[in-house]
């Protein structure tokens, strides 16, 4: 049997945090989106949870698909709710962090259109609420 509701439901989507160089001169990984909304700006890797999925394979999966990234070990970081974080619509997202080998090389892919590491000193302004993301992991980090 099928169950619907008829409420409005959010969307969930995962942003991953990937961190190499910890302990020494940090760096982030970020992409460049390469659709709207916020075309050709940084973001962290991530996108929409499908409906077939748990959320932490989700992490895994779009980290693969935007970066080529795979076997990193990821945990929950936090939960974002805020009402307008998305202008596509309601989104909940669950943060997820990770370290990657300092020798490890992204590679661009689905809809991500390129990848850089960025210094902790020097991040891009950034899509959605990912500037709020951030300055809250690095203060509990």
């Amino acid at each position: 049997m099928e169950y619907t509701y008829k409420y409005p439901r959010p969307a969930v989507t995962v942003d991953i945090i990937i961190i190499k160089n910890p302990c020494e001169d940090p760096e982030m990984l970020l992409i460049q989106r390469l659709n709207p909304p916020y075309k050709d700006q940084w973001a962290l890797p991530g996108g929409f949870v499908d409906m077939d999925e748990t959320c932490e394979e989700a992490a895994h999966r779009e980290l693969m698909e935007e970066t080529g990234l795979d076997n990193i070990i990821l945990q929950q970081f936090k939960t974002y709710s805020g009402v307008n974080r998305d202008p596509r619509g309601r989104t909940i997202s669950i943060v997820y962090s990770g370290i990657a080998r300092n020798d490890v090389t992204p590679k661009a892919g689905d809809d991500a259109k390129s990848t850089r590491w960025f210094k902790f000193s020097n991040l891009p302004d950034l899509a959605f609420d990912h500037d709020k993301i951030i300055s809250e992991f690095r203060e509990n980090h």
